[in-house]
Formats: C-alpha cells, structure tokens, sequence
C-alpha cells in the first residue's frame, strides 16, 4: 500500500542568515545552565538552543559571534566553535 502522504522533514532557522534549511544539514548549538555555549552533535543536550548552517558567510568570526550572542543571550567566541569541531571530527 504506498503512503499517503510524504515523509516530514525538520526544518530550523538559521541564527545568522535566517534562511530555513532541514535541521540535520545544520549545526546546533546550546547555552547550558551555567552560562557556557558548546556544539550539540545528538541535537538533544538539554538547555536554549540555536542553528548554525554550513554556508561559509554564516562561519565567519564575527556573524557567527553576535548571531549566537542575539540568539542565546550569552557571550560567544567563534574560535570556540571551530577548536570543538575540529575535535569531534577526529
């Protein structure tokens, strides 16, 4: 019997460019409790997230750090983001 209606895709908001894009194509990041904001590869740590896409403009330093900033309401290095990855690829 085919399906009756197509499967649902997850769409988020990117926090610097504010294009809409399919969520597992976009990196999430999270404000804890105590303040500090990491990367969320399982999309399910728990605390206020925002969503990073891949596009190049919305990697460099200074975009990703004040629409981090806007979006989490917390102090964002942009470095950070980059040592973290860099770590979890390997």
């Amino acid at each position: 019997m085919p399906k009756r209606r197509p499967d649902h895709i997850p769409m988020r908001t990117c926090a610097i460019c504010r294009q809409v894009r399919a969520k597992r194509s976009m990196t999430r990041l999270v404000r804890s409790a105590d303040g500090t904001i990491a990367p969320d590869p399982t999309g399910k740590a728990p605390g206020r997230g925002t969503y990073v896409c891949d596009d190049p403009a919305c990697r460099e330093p200074h975009a990703l750090a004040a629409g981090v900033q806007r979006a989490l309401g917390a102090p964002f290095e942009a470095a950070l983001l980059a040592t973290e990855e860099k770590h979890a690829a390997t």
